[in-house]
């Protein structure tokens, strides 16, 4: 097996997906979680105003509405989290997504403040962060703040890692990367984006050039000028096509490079790393 197929078979991509299927797949996961623990009655989202956020948050929220009508129990809610660093430069891509997910509840927490005081205090300890790092204390924040809001609530922190990002690495560790459960898992950005065409999602929010947004010297600068390689690529190496030598480089260095990125704490046991 070539490590083509093997990442793959890992990732759970499909080389055509039924898209009705997959959403009503994703749906039923949601749901099917939520039934099974008892105690868990709310889904928790951050909203960035991307593709990967928009479709996970309409799936949470169809799944949720399900619930409600499945059980007739009210007390199953899908909250929507807004988490700006100050001012964010797509702050109406933000609101766009929220009409169309139409979330049970919207909070806002902006995180630039809990962020500086961060700084500041490695700061006062002689660590003075680069703008990378800031981007990543950012991604962490987010996530500590949804996991708080989690807990206050009885709830699970929905995720939105694919299999894009999984191979690629491109989230941040215990940042975004950092979810109690993913209903995009197994697929690729050309699929997320034929299931928000399918859910009627706002046309420019699905062909939105997807962004991170995490260091302040390079805003809004597009995933697949940070990767060197374009989605439409990854997603064709997810598919089982061929590509160029040069292409399956770049791609398999980047898997390979953040292989600790995709698992748990290294123990003893391990020895995928040596």
């Amino acid at each position: 097996m070539s490590l083509q197929q093997e990442i793959i078979k890992k990732l759970g991509v499909k080389p055509i997906i039924n898209t009705k299927q997959e959403i009503r797949n994703s749906i039923n996961f949601l749901k099917q979680y939520l039934i099974k623990h008892k105690n868990i009655k709310k889904l928790i989202l951050g909203i960035s105003g991307g593709q990967d956020s928009t479709l996970a948050g309409k799936l949470s929220q169809l799944a949720i509405s399900e619930l409600r009508k499945d059980t007739g129990r009210n007390d199953y809610i899908f909250i929507a989290i807004r988490l700006p660093y100050g001012i964010q430069l797509d702050e109406q891509d933000c609101k766009d997504s929220l009409s169309f997910i139409k979330p049970d509840r919207h909070i806002i927490v902006n995180i630039k403040n809990a962020v500086l005081a961060s700084e500041n205090a490695l700061k006062d300890a002689g660590i003075i962060i680069s703008d990378f790092v800031r981007g990543n204390e950012k991604a962490r924040e987010r996530m500590k703040v949804q996991y708080s809001i989690a807990s206050m609530n009885q709830g699970i922190v929905v995720g939105t890692d694919h299999a894009a990002e999984s191979i690629t690495g491109f989230f941040t560790k215990y940042g975004d990367g950092g979810t109690d459960i993913n209903p995009l898992f197994r697929l690729n950005k050309r699929q997320i984006k034929k299931m928000l065409q399918a859910i009627d999602c706002p046309q420019h929010l699905y062909l939105k050039k997807p962004t991170a947004d995490l260091e302040d010297s390079q805003p809004a600068r597009e995933d697949e000028s940070v990767l060197g390689i374009t989605y439409d690529i990854i997603d064709d190496y997810l598919e089982g096509k061929s590509l160029s030598i040069k292409n399956i480089k770049i791609i398999e260095q980047l898997y390979l490079k953040t292989h600790h990125k995709r698992h748990l704490p290294i123990t003893i046991f391990d020895n995928f790393w040596k």
